[in-house]
C-alpha cells in the first residue's frame, strides 16, 4: 500500500485473543512516549518493561464486549466498548483494580487517579460508543489505517443510531476526531501536579 493510498471505509477486522501479546506490543510502542503513560511510569526503562502488560489488561477487557478492530494487515489496532459496555467495567471496579495492580505495582496509584477523573467527566447518557485507545505501527504511519478504524467504528454507530465518545491525549489524535465528526465536550480533564491534559470529544449520529 503507497503512502498516499486509504484502506476501505468500514473494513475492520476482529482479532483473535491469541494475538493480544502482539497488540499489546503495538499499544506499548505507540503510547511509550505519550504525556499520559510517561505520567504514570516516570522512568522510561520502567515504562517500556510496564506497558504490555497495562495494554494487554485493556485488551481483554475490550474483547469481552467485542471491542477489539485491527486494520486487514494487522498493523494498527482500535480498542472500543459498545453501548452499556462502560457501566458494566465501572462494575468491575475491584477486579480489575487488583489486575491494574498486578502490573503496574507502585505506579497503579497514578492510573488510578486517571481513571477516576475519567469516570468523573464520561457522560452517561445517551447511550454511546466509547473508543478508548489506538494505536499503529510506526513503519505504517500516515497510510490512513487508524483513520480507515475509526470510519469503520463510526459507520456503525451512525447505522445503529448512537453517538460516540473518546478521550483524545494528543493534538494529533484530537484531530483524527475532528476529522470524524466529533466536536470537544466540556472542559479537558486535567491530571494533578501540572500534569497533562486528556480531551473529551463527542460525535452524535448520522
Amino acid at each position: 500500500m503507497s503512502t498516499t493510498e486509504r484502506p476501505p471505509r468500514g473494513v475492520l477486522s476482529r482479532p483473535a485473543r491469541s494475538d493480544t501479546d502482539a497488540l499489546a506490543a503495538l499499544l506499548a510502542g505507540a503510547f511509550h512516549d505519550d504525556p499520559l503513560t510517561r505520567w504514570i511510569i516516570p522512568d522510561g526503562r520502567r515504562r517500556a518493561e510496564l506497558l504490555p502488560g497495562l495494554f494487554r489488561v485493556f485488551i481483554d477487557v475490550s474483547h469481552d464486549y467485542d471491542g477489539v478492530a485491527t486494520s486487514p494487515c494487522g498493523n494498527a489496532v482500535l480498542l472500543f466498548l459498545p453501548p452499556g459496555a462502560s457501566e458494566e467495567v465501572d462494575r468491575r471496579e475491584d477486579e480489575l483494580e487488583e489486575r491494574f495492580t498486578a502490573v503496574l505495582g507502585e505506579h497503579a496509584e497514578a492510573l488510578g487517579t486517571i481513571v477516576r477523573l475519567q469516570a468523573k467527566h464520561h457522560p452517561t447518557e445517551p447511550a454511546h460508543f466509547y473508543a478508548s485507545f489506538a494505536a499503529v505501527s510506526p513503519a505504517h504511519q500516515r497510510r490512513g489505517l487508524l483513520t480507515g478504524l475509526l470510519a469503520g467504528l463510526i459507520e456503525r454507530t451512525d447505522r445503529e443510531g448512537f453517538g460516540a465518545y473518546a478521550e483524545a491525549s494528543s493534538p494529533g489524535g484530537a484531530a483524527l476526531c475532528r476529522h470524524q465528526g466529533f466536536r470537544r465536550l466540556g472542559e479537558d480533564i486535567v491530571l494533578p501536579d501540572s500534569g497533562p491534559s486528556l480531551r473529551p470529544m463527542w460525535r452524535d449520529p448520522r
